[in-house]
């Protein structure tokens, strides 16, 4: 297990610094250069000749970017031009809330998604299939920031049943020693802002669940339904095995490696797709925040959120891969 774990964190190296180079660059692609881009409407030539001095934008590309590199490596992410703080701090500040929306979308997609797909694949042909591959259809196909317009019409501003924007009601006085929202009122006792921070996750939640939620019950479907179809299961059948175990044991476990890699790859795109929704709903998360750093030109914000989000999705990937092999014990020996 060790030695898989090390050789799949190996290969996280090359595809990071094949990441790192691709987003240096594009800053340096920027019409006119990143000191235009910071800048903007205040690019005379003699602050943008200030500005390549102070940044180095002067000195060789090479230089520049291994100066950059040093710079992550130490933990220095520059500073955000919107807010005059540290990336790394604006990070730390709104990463819990798109990872809390993520969790909540993820739960919402694996826990409707399996189950559909597991029930379309055993009524094959008949009319809850249709429905259920017609349903993901849809699903896949309606864009993520109509959605959540709809959700908000509907039951925030017509129904009056679910807030429409934000995390908490700001009339709620709560602590949150963690930024996890729904943990923190658990955690503290204040279990009126937990119940409220679930409210206000429902409809963001949703909207961004529901393509991951399509596209699980497909993958799911499918795979059941080759799985089903194999011979150790008509075996298992023919010598009277419980349904039980034939539908534990036989068929969901090993259909579920393609399943396991769908969430894996979804739980990645969760956290770096936020950014509608959140812009939809006002959620305060990575995504919003990023969606304000496009507006402003603040590429100081974007590379060090680019960094840490691809971070994340390759230690997400590194999981899936790891969780192989407790579903599946071939795959240890490879």
């Amino acid at each position: 297990m060790l030695r898989v774990i090390g050789k799949r964190v190996l290969y996280l190296i090359p595809t990071l610094f094949g990441l790192s180079i691709l987003l240096f660059i594009w800053v340096r692609s920027l019409p006119g250069g990143p000191a235009v881009a910071i800048l903007g409407e205040k690019a005379t030539p003699e602050a943008i000749e200030r500005i390549n001095e102070l940044y180095g934008f002067d000195r060789p590309l090479i230089e520049q970017y291994f100066t950059w590199i040093g710079s992550l490596l130490q933990g220095n992410f520059g500073a955000s031009i919107m807010t005059s703080r540290l990336v790394l701090e604006e990070f730390a500040l709104r990463f819990p809330a798109t990872l809390e929306l993520a969790i909540a979308a993820l739960l919402f997609a694996v826990g409707f998604g399996i189950p559909l797909g597991y029930w379309a694949a055993r009524r094959h042909g008949k009319a809850a299939d249709h429905f259920a591959v017609t349903a993901s259809l849809i699903g896949i196909t309606i864009p993520v920031f109509f959605l959540a317009f709809i959700l908000k019409y509907v039951f925030a501003v017509q129904l009056g049943w679910l807030p429409s924007d934000g995390r908490q009601n700001p009339r709620i006085d709560a602590t949150h020693p963690t930024g996890f929202y729904v943990l923190d009122g658990i955690l503290t006792g204040e279990f009126d802002a937990a119940w409220d921070a679930i409210l206000h996750l429902i409809l963001p939640a949703i909207a961004l669940g529901t393509i991951p939620l399509a596209i699980i019950v497909r993958i799911t479907r499918a795979s059941v339904l080759e799985v089903q179809n194999a011979d150790y299961v008509r075996t298992g059948r023919a010598k009277g095995i419980s349904q039980g175990t034939i539908r534990n044991r036989f068929i969901l476990r090993n259909a579920m490696l393609p399943v396991v890699t769908t969430v894996g790859l979804q739980a990645g795109l969760l956290i770096s797709g936020a950014v509608l929704t959140e812009k939809v709903f006002a959620y305060p998360g990575v995504g919003q925040f990023m969606a304000d750093a496009i507006f402003e030109r603040d590429y100081a914000v974007l590379q060090g959120f680019i960094i840490f989000i691809a971070i994340g999705y390759a230690f997400i990937n590194l999981a899936v891969d790891v969780s192989y092999s407790f579903i599946d014990p071939r795959v240890r020996v490879s």
